[in-house]
């Protein structure tokens, strides 16, 4: 473990050997910062076609919940509406225009056939007097919630001009005990924190989960057999494949837009380098050359470039280096000057941003950068932030703290205005990865 060690000194890697209660089901989260002047809106309860049983989801409930979690928005308290209508015969505006709220948001679930649902709903201005947005569906049971965040999402679009991503999913490693030994699981759950399932539970460390852009296979560095190993798991079927397995370290798997391609942290040669990984020819292409410590690679959106950190200047920073047909094209250029530690980094996904741990005087935050002008600004005010993870549309920050001697995960968005925690019941959590759209 001397090579692990010598990374986790600059880099922060962390290797979880603590000994904690098991982790369980739904993270709970709790908007800690919202939008001053968030815009309201009134989510009615949605019709259901059956009073002698409950619905199988509470539809309303889960948009509700997103809208609010977004911090741009302020949902309208159950109790404080004015009227149940269930579309759009039933709306009187001028009653919703009284209470105030900007937009309205109606809808009704009923059994289609045997465990199936229709859905419907229309978004409506209310001082306009007209309808924004109108859907229906048909689901089984077992995807109402992820069709609710659907309907969160058009409906974040419609209102703010920006994709929603309520309907993603994201990863990340729970650590707990069995008996007097530690337990490490990568897990899976919607954006929300439900239906969350374990990928893989194993008696040694697991770290680095990360996502392609099928939103089906997660890479990830497991050390079962003492050595640290890269695989590539199928969150849909369980199958998983080893990648590498080399001497040394075998790091810091990130996926290539196109999915074909994994670039990763070998020290295979000696010294921690990056390399380029083709996974149907297994071809592998070294592309950093340097006596310093190259690690925790990340692709551009394009997939002409990568950005990682080094330790070649002295402390660690991030460096940007491009990808050509052969391996690298260019010389490594400096991205990150302010600071005395820069790492981890990951780009937005329309390439405009970068973010990263940004470390001063033993305090590790996250910040984001223009990549266009180096401006440079510090998201969170903890103490020990890590591992920041974009969403799909770039509107927010999901990323790795500690808060009473536990390690939980957080989100802000990427002006800073809107800021979340986000608990599991019990345990500690970390290296959280924010899904691509689900397929």
């Amino acid at each position: 473990m001397t090579l692990v060690r010598k990374m986790q000194q600059y880099f922060a890697v962390i290797v979880f050997m603590l000994s904690m209660n098991s982790a369980h089901a739904v993270i709970e989260i709790v908007i800690t910062r919202g939008i001053d002047g968030a815009l309201p809106v009134a989510v009615v309860p949605f019709g259901w076609s059956d009073p002698r049983q409950a619905p199988p989801q509470d539809v309303a409930g889960i948009i509700s919940a997103d809208l609010t979690r977004s911090g741009r928005f302020a949902p309208i308290k159950e109790k404080d509406l004015i009227a149940l209508p269930h579309d759009a015969s039933q709306v009187k505006f001028q009653n919703w225009r009284i209470l105030g709220t900007e937009f309205l948001v109606v809808g009704k679930v009923g059994q289609a056939v045997a465990n199936r649902y229709s859905v419907q709903f229309q978004l409506f201005d209310v001082f306009k007097g007209e309808q924004l947005a109108g859907y229906s569906f048909q689901v089984p049971a077992n995807r109402l919630r992820r069709i609710a965040h659907h309907i969160s999402d058009l409906i974040y679009e419609k209102l703010t001009g920006q994709k929603g991503a309520f309907n993603t999913r994201i990863a990340y490693i729970t650590t707990g005990q069995q008996g007097k030994k530690p337990r490490y699981k990568l897990k899976v759950s919607d954006s929300d924190g439900f239906n969350e399932i374990s990928i893989l539970d194993s008696p040694s460390p697991l770290m680095s989960p990360a996502w392609a852009q099928d939103g089906n296979r997660l890479a990830y560095v497991t050390f079962e057999g003492g050595r640290s190993r890269i695989f590539i798991q199928y969150v849909n079927t369980g199958k998983r494949v080893e990648v590498t397995s080399y001497r040394g370290i075998n790091g810091a798997p990130a996926w290539s837009p196109d999915g074909r391609r994994l670039a990763l942290t070998l020290s295979k040669d000696g010294n921690a380098e990056i390399y380029v990984l083709t996974i149907a020819s297994r071809q592998l292409r070294r592309i950093t050359r340097n006596g310093g410590i190259d690690t925790e690679p990340a692709w551009s959106p394009d997939g002409r470039s990568l950005v990682f950190t080094s330790n070649r200047g002295g402390k660690p920073q991030i460096y940007q280096v491009t990808i050509g047909p052969a391996g690298a094209a260019g010389r490594p250029k400096r991205l990150t000057f302010d600071g005395e530690y820069n790492a981890r980094a990951s780009i937005s996904p329309d390439g405009k941003l970068m973010t990263f741990v940004y470390g001063n005087k033993g305090i590790y935050r996250i910040a984001v950068q223009e990549l266009a002008t180096g401006n440079l600004t510090v998201l969170t005010d903890s103490r020990l932030d890590e591992s920041p993870s974009f969403a799909p549309n770039g509107s927010m920050v999901i990323y790795a703290t500690s808060l009473k001697n536990r390690g939980i995960l957080a989100a802000v968005s990427v002006d800073g205005r809107v800021q979340q925690k986000l608990a599991v019941q019990q345990g500690d959590v970390r290296e959280p990865a924010w899904s691509p759209y689900n397929r």
